[in-house]
């Protein structure tokens, strides 16, 4: 089986999802929240497990944790020294002014998404390089999470005051990383005691972009009952989907 036409399914995924965000736009609160809680999800359910499994045959449970902690603190800093985070009084578009300050930590965030996925393009990579029935049930673990990754890096930009045009070109980054990250594979792998501790590191990582960034942002002059309700919904579904596969 061709790993890269496999991997090429995880790029449509996140595509897909980017594409449905910018389709729906003007319902951008409600994606977020949703965005909010599937971002929480996919750290919670479905690389916290694996980050743990990966993690314990080589280390110690505080070693993953500290890890864990490294992604979240480690992405606090870079928010709060590096891309100047402000909490703008303004709705989403709402001004110039915001769109200036803001913009570096919506590609930022976009940019930690694309790594996560070249990072699953290398897993679906490694699972095939093992066997057959590794990478098929790598690229389903895959899949459940790429549409909503393809949502959070459009969001992400746009609620950061980037334009359509940047989140679109942020969008086919990160559909294209799948396929760059399982090419890599066929000239590298990362050593297997490594695996669970950069996963530790991305959930960290998505724990401070879903509490930090879209779940307040979700929030923000819109009816706060149902973006909790979309924020719930989005990690119910990706719970769901993670334990289906």
């Amino acid at each position: 089986m061709n790993v890269l036409l496999v991997a090429l399914t995880a790029s449509a995924a996140t595509f897909i999802g980017g594409s449905f965000a910018l389709r729906f736009r003007d319902k951008l609160h409600l994606i977020l929240g949703f965005s909010a809680g599937a971002v929480a999800g996919v750290a919670l359910f479905d690389l916290l497990p694996e980050a743990m499994s990966f993690g314990m045959i080589y280390h110690t449970t505080a070693t993953v944790s500290l890890f864990i902690a490294i992604g979240f603190f480690g992405y606090l800093l870079l928010d709060r020294l590096i891309l100047l985070h402000t909490h703008p009084s303004t709705s989403l578009g709402a001004g110039k002014e915001d769109e200036g300050v803001n913009a570096p930590r919506g590609f930022f965030g976009a940019f930690t998404l694309s790594t996560h996925s070249f990072l699953d393009g290398m897993a679906i990579g490694i699972g095939f390089q093992s066997s057959a029935a590794l990478g098929i049930v790598v690229t389903a673990a895959v899949l459940t999470h790429d549409f909503s990754d393809g949502v959070n890096t459009v969001n992400l930009v746009l609620k950061n005051g980037g334009s359509w045009k940047q989140a679109f070109r942020w969008l086919i980054a990160d559909a294209a990383a799948p396929i760059a990250g399982a090419a890599s594979t066929l000239l590298f792998t990362i050593p297997e005691s490594l695996i669970g501790l950069v996963l530790a590191v991305f959930v960290g990582t998505f724990l401070y972009l879903s509490a930090s960034d879209l779940i307040p942002e979700s929030h923000h002059r819109h009816p706060r009952a149902l973006t909790t309700v979309m924020t719930l919904l989005g990690a119910l579904v990706l719970y769901v989907v993670v334990h289906l596969v």
